[in-house]
């Protein structure tokens, strides 16, 4: 179970229920199974980007109070470049 997977089911399972849904009543409107509102808010499954769509449209929230706490450091950019090579 990774962090992303445990922070975003736990914002998840919070927006569900400020607004008083089950699992159950959620998955009805997300047209989702509730076992997969289970797994995700368990950290146990990341949801595909049309699973978030579907998410935050049904609490009625921003994609970011789904994300909250979740980002991202890139890494370093280490240009290509070209050479000589050695014949032989």
């Amino acid at each position: 179970m990774s962090a992303i997977a445990r922070r975003f089911g736990d914002n998840l399972a919070r927006h569900r229920r400020r607004v008083d849904l089950s699992q159950e009543e959620l998955s009805i409107m997300a047209s989702l199974h509730r076992t997969e509102i289970s797994q995700i808010e368990r950290g146990q499954r990341l949801c595909r980007i049309d699973t978030l769509v579907k998410l935050k449209c049904s609490l009625d929230v921003s994609a970011d109070d789904l994300l909250a706490g979740i980002a991202w450091s890139p890494g370093d950019y280490r240009p290509g470049g070209f050479g000589a090579m050695e014949e032989g």
